[in-house]
């Protein structure tokens, strides 16, 4: 049925998500929120080699530490997924991947990414972490670059980032038979963050 080949969605993200947001940028010493309504975890995955079946993840928050001026180590971030808010366009795919096939949100509600280090200069780099998903835990590391920060319109600050993953869905036990060409998620991450 076409609505399972979508199943491997990213998990991701986050997954890892996931989240993109490594350190890098001007700089500014402080804690950020992850700003859900302008940031996005967003996947896809081929559906029999013939085409692509895209996804994303309506529901996540996170923060990070994000200081470029005292160097990688001082940079990190935490974001936790709602499994449950996976959102294909399809009720029915939606459905079976929030089952135990795939996602198995009713056991394991939740997709969290941890960072542990970061890599790069000002302008982006590779963010390491742990990734959790169906209760398997996993060092990961994707690039990450910065969007832009600088001041909001309402008297805030911003920092933005973008990242990429492509996650083995084996790995982490989500062992459900859609093809080889559906054993690879892409999982893209846009994260906007606003200084506490």
């Amino acid at each position: 049925m076409p609505y399972r080949s979508l199943q491997p969605l990213v998990a991701t993200a986050a997954l890892a998500v996931v989240l993109a947001t490594a350190p890098a940028a001007p700089a500014r010493s402080a804690e950020y929120v992850v700003d859900p309504d302008h940031s996005f975890i967003q996947f896809r995955t081929q559906h029999l080699g013939f085409s692509w079946l895209a996804g994303r993840f309506n529901r996540f928050d996170g923060s990070m530490t994000y200081d470029p001026a005292a160097g990688p180590d001082a940079q990190g971030i935490r974001v936790t997924i709602d499994a449950a808010s996976l959102d294909t366009n399809h009720a029915e795919r939606d459905k079976h991947l929030r089952g135990e096939d795939f996602f198995d949100v009713e056991q394991f509600p939740t997709v969290t990414f941890v960072s542990t280090g970061f890599a790069g200069d000002a302008g982006g780099g590779t963010l390491s972490g742990d990734l959790t998903l169906l209760g398997v835990t996993k060092s990961i590391s994707f690039d990450v670059r910065l969007i832009g920060e600088g001041d909001d319109p309402w008297g805030g600050y911003r920092a933005g980032f973008e990242g990429t993953y492509v996650l083995k869905r084996r790995d982490f036990g989500m062992a459900y038979n859609l093809g080889p060409a559906a054993e690879d998620v892409e999982i893209h991450l846009m994260i906007e963050a606003i200084r506490r």
